[in-house]
């Protein structure tokens, strides 16, 4: 015989009902899920982008290790050669540049290579960390001359919700970072061209 719907039993019912269990489950998992799903993306993203740095600055340092690109060539010049080296993964124009800059090109000279930096130029803002671009500069260097290239972007970060509590670099005003900071160097004499 059937038990009518709302009799006292009803509590026991719905406690051990199954029905819909897996949406909630689901509902409930599918966040964290979606979110390291995504900052795997967006890790393999950013480290793609990073190896095209690097080949970039390889690519421009061999261009001014032999001589291909005069030793007169202007930073802006050069700024745009950079840009389609890498025009594949980022854009970088002239709007950018003047407006908040994400790439940062430090080209200069040195007597030996004992006296090119081995440390990022950092400046200390508060508790934090920010880039020191003071000290850059854009002086290619003659024949024979030992020269550093190194080249900075500040690549865009969305998904990535841990490295901004991993990292001590951050803008100058303290705010979390939105961004990894992708750097290339490479250091070289240049051929008696």
């Amino acid at each position: 015989m059937r038990r009518p719907m709302f009799q006292k039993a009803l509590p026991g019912k719905l406690l051990r009902s199954r029905d819909g269990s897996a949406a909630i489950e689901f509902a409930i998992l599918a966040i964290p899920y979606f979110m390291v799903i995504f900052a795997i993306l967006e890790t393999f993203i950013a480290m793609t982008g990073e190896q095209l740095f690097v080949n970039a600055t390889d690519t421009m340092a061999r261009k001014l290790r032999t001589g291909q690109i005069a030793n007169t060539v202007t930073a802006e010049d050069f700024r745009k050669q950079f840009c389609s080296e890498v025009s594949i993964m980022v854009t970088c124009d002239d709007k950018e540049s003047k407006a908040t800059p994400k790439l940062y090109i430090d080209l200069r000279q040195f007597n030996t290579f004992a006296d090119i930096p081995k440390t990022l130029p950092l400046i200390k803002t508060g508790d934090y960390y920010d880039l020191n671009t003071s000290a850059f500069g854009f002086k290619p260097g003659g024949p024979g001359s030992i020269n550093m290239l190194r080249v900075y972007y500040r690549w865009p970060v969305i998904v990535d919700l841990i490295r901004p509590y991993l990292t001590k670099v951050r803008p100058a005003d303290g705010s979390m970072p939105s961004h990894f900071l992708i750097v290339a160097t490479d250091a070289y004499r240049n051929e008696n061209y």
